[in-house]
């Protein structure tokens, strides 16, 4: 049996929680070369959701006493619930693109969709597409190659994207609680501490403990209220904290996208761009 070779690094230090965090990330992703042959995938506390990246693989897989064959194809992925190994065999070398996912965050979005934590268990799956997990991982890689432009809250807020999905689709036919919205006060708070914390890398959970909710339950209930995810939101935040620096014409763009919280002024630029069409000199005038 051939060993699969060292694939689990740590979380990138774009995604690393502060010293006083201790935890890992809700949602990290690497990419991985997965080698021909038969081997176990290593055990993580974390949930594993691995895609295929690249041309169609004949691959078996087995956990515990069910084994599955077929054809890996580009952007199928397969589930390995935290805690477990699954057993491959695949016909040539292939690549897979992992996510990796807090259980804890997990079952808190089950609970918060009315489902229950303690009766949701993730089940382990082969040979799924679903488009909407698809394009969580081609987010996550995207951020990862350009050293998570987003920082902590995007990938959080994937994260959470990613639990209710699965979350979803394994409780078809089962009652889920619908989204209400922040109550206003709450949503109040919640802005002001954007706005003064706004050169600080915000994380979901904290945001969420500001609402008093937890991070699954208030993502939904601050897109209710705001109308657009909180991501987007405090991008946004960014984005005018910043337009308005440079039109003062005082600092320079790299203590400014600093102050607005953009990890380097190539950031600022590229959300400038995005989200007003002009460039930091047109903006200076």
């Amino acid at each position: 049996m051939i060993d699969r070779p060292p694939c689990y690094p740590s979380p990138s230090p774009a995604l690393l929680p502060d010293v006083r965090d201790k935890g890992l990330p809700l949602l990290d992703v690497l990419t991985s070369p997965v080698p021909p042959g038969l081997f176990d995938s290593p055990v993580d506390a974390r949930h594993v959701l691995c895609l295929h990246l690249g041309t169609p693989v004949p691959v078996s897989y087995r956990a515990g006493r069910v084994e599955r064959d077929g054809v890996r194809l580009h952007g199928q992925f397969c589930v390995v619930p935290g805690g477990s190994s699954t057993r491959w065999t695949v016909s040539k070398p292939a690549t897979s693109l992992l996510l990796r996912l807090a259980p804890a965050h997990l079952r808190a979005t089950a609970e918060d969709m009315g489902l229950g934590s303690c009766t949701f268990d993730l089940a382990p799956a082969i040979h799924i597409r679903d488009p909407h997990i698809e394009r969580i991982g081609w987010m996550m890689q995207a951020e990862d190659h350009d050293a998570y432009p987003g920082g902590r809250l995007f990938a959080d807020s994937l994260a959470s994207a990613l639990a209710v999905r699965l979350v979803s689709l394994q409780s078809r036919g089962r009652t889920v609680a619908p989204a209400r919205a922040l109550p206003a006060w709450r949503l109040r708070h919640v802005i002001e501490y954007v706005d003064a914390h706004l050169d600080q890398d915000l994380t979901l959970a904290e945001l969420a403990a500001v609402a008093q909710f937890s991070p699954s339950h208030f993502k939904a209930l601050f897109k209710q209220a705001a109308g657009m995810p909180v991501h987007r939101f405090v991008l946004e935040r960014r984005v005018e904290r910043a337009r308005l620096r440079l039109l003062e014409g005082r600092k320079s763009n790299t203590e400014i996208a600093l102050e607005a919280g953009f990890a380097h002024p190539s950031h600022m630029a590229r959300s400038l761009r995005r989200l007003l069409g002009l460039t930091p000199a047109q903006l200076r005038g």
